[in-house]
């Protein structure tokens, strides 16, 4: 990638990443997705996850290179005043910087939200961080696990009652505070692009995680009681979850009252629509135990594909449990671009997830694969004024690191 060959509607904002692993990394991904140029700095032995491996390919960590396709990468050794200085200059010509460093990090090497205001007004200033830059948990370090289980999330998820804490499979907090950041910035951006000032963005993997509990938080406002596990069943609404078939496994969406009476009609239970114990979601939520039961034994006769074919002509809501191989080659992923194939300059063709949000006049688009360490920092280091010379200085003293 070259710079100025970003699409998207955010073309033409400059990012730079101090962020590594993968909250921080996440936020920049997503601008990146939309256009920005998101120079990523990293550390003289690079980003964290770059050894996390297994699995590798090619000798290039398969968790790297999905967390930083799109971006342009710089190493720099920050605890040399060089490096420091070259950052500087990189952030004075910037839009948004994203760190998810301790607290006190940025501010110990003179890059604080302070000091880089008073560089560069216009700079939104992102933080992510474990649980916000205020309150009696700022000094905590923070993590995916601590954060999930802290927002209430491990409590509600799990086969029910009784068992051992749960969280689910994916880094939810971690990818939802990527995602809510690169919100924040966008909005922030938004404004700064009307008044000229740009201002801090504070979010946390504990408030990330805490906004998943939307539906469980509803109910414990109302009722004063925290709701449990339910496996895949709604805490709200029934039947909606995941049923065994003869040969697997279907999620049915069946839970308002005209779906309810379809999906009866469809496995041949009509009964059970005259049962008082299920007559309406109410008595169905107050019975579901006994309904899990009996919708268990009727799915069973069925393989799920049968199931599938007569809810679809039926119009009701269902879909096959896939494994994630299933769902990378699902035709409905590779018609909305999910899956994306890049060429990495060492481990060759890779596959990587496309962006989420279709823009109809400025797409987002998956252009690059993710750097190799240092990969382009002659590059980036020229375009803010330094001579060959001066990085190459700067190469041999060992305050930039370039392949």
């Amino acid at each position: 990638m070259t710079k100025g060959s970003e699409t998207g509607p955010l073309a033409g904002m400059k990012v730079i990443e101090l962020a590594h692993i993968m909250a921080g990394p996440v936020c920049g991904l997503m601008l990146a997705d939309m256009g920005a140029d998101v120079i990523k700095v990293e550390k003289p032995d690079g980003d964290d996850s770059r050894r996390f491996v297994p699995p590798a390919i090619n000798g290039e960590s398969a968790a790297y290179m999905m967390m930083n396709r799109n971006k342009r990468g710089i190493a720099l050794n920050l605890k040399q005043p060089e490096a420091v200085t070259a950052l500087r200059r990189l952030l004075e010509e910037a839009d948004v910087v994203i760190e998810n460093y301790r607290m006190g990090t940025m501010e110990r090497l003179g890059l604080g939200y302070e000091e880089l205001r008073a560089l560069n007004p216009r700079l939104i200033y992102c933080e992510i961080s474990g649980f916000g830059r205020t309150g009696p948990y700022a000094q905590r370090g923070g993590f995916d696990l601590i954060a999930q289980g802290m927002s209430g999330l491990m409590s509600i998820t799990g086969e029910g009652p009784g068992r051992p804490p749960v969280k689910p499979g994916a880094p939810i907090s971690d990818i939802t505070a990527g995602i809510i950041a690169a919100m924040g910035v966008s909005a922030a951006y938004a404004r700064m692009l009307q008044t000229g000032e740009g201002q801090k963005v504070d979010t946390s993997l504990f408030e990330a995680a805490i906004t998943q509990t939307y539906w469980q938080s509803a109910i414990a406002f109302a009722t004063g009681v925290a709701p449990g596990p339910l496996g895949s069943a709604h805490p709200l609404n029934a039947p909606y979850q995941s049923f065994r078939t003869a040969d697997g496994w279907i999620n049915v969406g069946a839970a308002n009252q005209r779906n309810w009476l379809r999906f009866l009609e469809v496995i041949g239970a009509h009964e059970l629509g005259e049962d008082p114990r299920f007559a309406n979601n109410h008595d169905r939520m107050q019975h579901l135990a006994e309904l899990e039961v009996i919708l268990n034994e009727k799915l069973a006769t069925a393989t799920t594909e049968t199931w599938l074919d007569r809810m679809e002509k039926a119009g009701l809501p269902a879909g096959p449990v896939l494994d994630i191989l299933e769902m990378q080659a699902d035709p409905q992923a590779l018609a909305r671009d999910m899956i994306v194939e890049l060429d990495h300059p060492g481990a060759g063709p890779v596959k990587t997830l496309g962006h989420p949000v279709k823009f109809s006049e400025t797409p987002a688009s998956i252009r690059s694969a993710a750097p190799v360490l240092g990969q382009h920092s002659r590059e980036v280091l020229s375009e803010a004024g330094y001579d060959a010379a001066a990085i190459d200085a700067m190469i041999t003293a060992g305050a930039v690191i370039a392949s």
